[in-house]
């Protein structure tokens, strides 16, 4: 079994490795610090992705296009994030400044 990283720890990780990339960063939502869900939304030149942990078919850690597999506009990332929250209040919502809509992390996108 693989172990898990603590919510809270993973996103000081993501934000620090955003900062390093020169990509700002920010939490808008804090959530449960041991075991919550995170999103991340990134913004871009060409409107906004929202990525939502995942598990692939072999149980290893991934991520999926919540918004889709096209970039969406801000209101429309924003109604994503309202609905996910309101089915799970323990999420954490990152979000990062992304150009190129690509996380300033590694990930395995779904």
């Amino acid at each position: 079994m693989e172990a898990k990283v603590k919510a809270g720890l993973w996103a000081q990780m993501a934000l620090r490795l955003a900062d390093m990339a020169g990509r700002p960063g920010m939490v808008l939502r804090k959530g449960d610090p041991d075991s919550g869900g995170i999103l991340c939304v990134l913004r871009g030149r060409q409107g906004c992705v929202v990525l939502s942990q995942a598990r692939d078919g072999e149980g290893r850690p991934a991520w999926m296009r919540g918004t889709g597999p096209d970039p969406v506009p801000e209101p429309v990332a924003d109604a994503y994030v309202e609905r996910q929250l309101k089915r799970d209040p323990d999420l954490w919502v990152l979000e990062f400044e992304a150009p190129d809509l690509t996380p300033p992390f590694e990930a395995r996108i779904l």
